[in-house]
């Protein structure tokens, strides 16, 4: 079972992560929305606390996009939750798109961070873009575990890096890379776990690869509102072309102007209130 954090009453509201963060990636929003709603932030399986010391010796499919689905429905399931809000970006967003499209019945909306759907997916191997993405390659190798894994100063250069040059707001350049969060990653083995997701084929280049010459995945159905961070060098403005034809309930797209990646963490205030909407 995963870990988790759970505050509040009400409408259950639950909180996906993304990489390189945990839990800790919802500590602005949670604050906002706990008198408001049930709200349940897990670290997702391999993240944080969810992390095992046994993990290491586990396949990546372990990790991937259908067993962190799976690990949500089973949250869900013991804590009586028959279905809730998903909110989610990076890995998050991908997860609950996946529920939302294999299990309907179980989500009760949508409020994404810079969404990953089919159209970004594809943009994303575009000539002029496709660099932006090394790093989904080079953790298929294992040069990427041996020059990080263990090591707490190797860690938080790594991850520095994505949180300096994804984030916009000082929220997350300045303040993203917590000591706790570089601990998480720093415990032996858990560097290279958290690398599953993309060793799974789980991650944005990954599924776009696998998609060519494919139809395009369904529709998501269930009602979706999106905040898009304009300032998100991995996922421009122009990747949020195509939503409309991936969430076909899609409520509103907020393009947040001075905004990156880590939108539940640089937009608290604006996520909250797209909960809010679907409470």
């Amino acid at each position: 079972m995963i870990s988790y954090a759970h505050e509040g009453n009400g409408v259950p509201v639950i909180c996906l992560h993304g990489w390189p963060g945990a839990a800790s990636d919802y500590r602005a929003l949670l604050p906002l929305l706990e008198r408001d709603a049930q709200v349940v932030v897990p670290d997702l399986l391999g993240f944080g606390a969810s992390f095992r010391a046994d993990d290491v010796d586990r396949p990546p499919f372990d990790f991937g996009r259908d067993a962190q689905g799976a690990a949500v429905l089973e949250l869900m399931d013991q804590l009586g939750f028959d279905d809730a809000i998903l909110v989610g970006y990076d890995v998050g967003s991908t997860t609950a798109s996946h529920l939302a499209r294999t299990s309907p019945e179980r989500v009760r909306a949508l409020v994404l961070g810079n969404a990953i759907h089919p159209g970004s997916a594809r943009a994303a191997l575009d000539d002029d873009h496709r660099a932006e993405f090394w790093y989904q390659d080079f953790h298929q190798l294992a040069l990427a575990a041996n020059l990080v894994d263990g090591s707490a100063d190797a860690v938080r250069t790594y991850l520095e890096h994505f949180w300096a040059h994804w984030g916009h707001r000082a929220i997350a350049t300045q303040d993203g890379v917590t000591d706790d969060l570089v601990a998480a990653y720093a415990r032996p083995g858990a560097f290279t776990t958290s690398l599953n997701w993309y060793r799974s084929g789980s991650a944005t280049v990954a599924i776009a690869l696998a998609a060519r010459g494919q139809d395009p995945a369904p529709p998501v159905t269930v009602p979706a509102s999106v905040l898009w961070g304009d300032r998100d060098p991995l996922f421009p403005p122009r990747l949020a072309e195509g939503l409309e034809e991936a969430f076909i309930d899609l409520r509103g797209v907020a393009h947040l102007e001075d905004v990156g990646h880590f939108v539940p963490l640089e937009a608290a205030n604006e996520v909250a209130a797209a909960v809010r909407a679907f409470l």
